[in-house]
């Protein structure tokens, strides 16, 4: 199992509808998700995606890890007003999403996933 690439509409569909709620955070995932806003030119995020793989492994069935291009899908970044990359975006199911912004080891993203993410369910 590795990230999934997921596309605007996919993003709105399966994560947050920023254009029916632009003021609310309903997050729509059946489990808690990590998304990963990259660009393929990046360095950081480039040393982040083999990690976000392995941890796509790691919690497969636990949590959805997701990756958006914010060179091809602008929306995202801008509706939450992200202006570097890597930016991490940790959705619980049942509390607010929150960020984290730069390069993160397997063990910070680990220990992340585990206080965010699954301690919320």
């Amino acid at each position: 199992m590795t990230a999934i690439q997921i596309s605007l509409q996919e993003y709105l569909q399966r994560v947050h509808n920023f254009e029916a709620n632009p003021d609310q955070w309903v997050f729509l995932g059946e489990r808690a998700a990590l998304i990963d806003i990259y660009a393929s030119w990046c360095g950081p995020c480039q040393r982040l995606s083999p990690i976000l793989d392995q941890l796509a492994e790691k919690y497969a069935g636990k949590i959805d890890i997701y990756k958006v291009d914010v060179d091809t899908d602008r929306a995202v970044p801008r509706a939450y007003k992200i202006k570097s990359v890597p930016t991490l975006i940790f959705a619980p199911l049942n509390a607010d999403r929150q960020m984290m912004h730069g390069d993160m080891t397997m063990a910070q993203l680990s220990e992340a996933i585990e206080n965010i993410l699954l301690n919320q369910q």
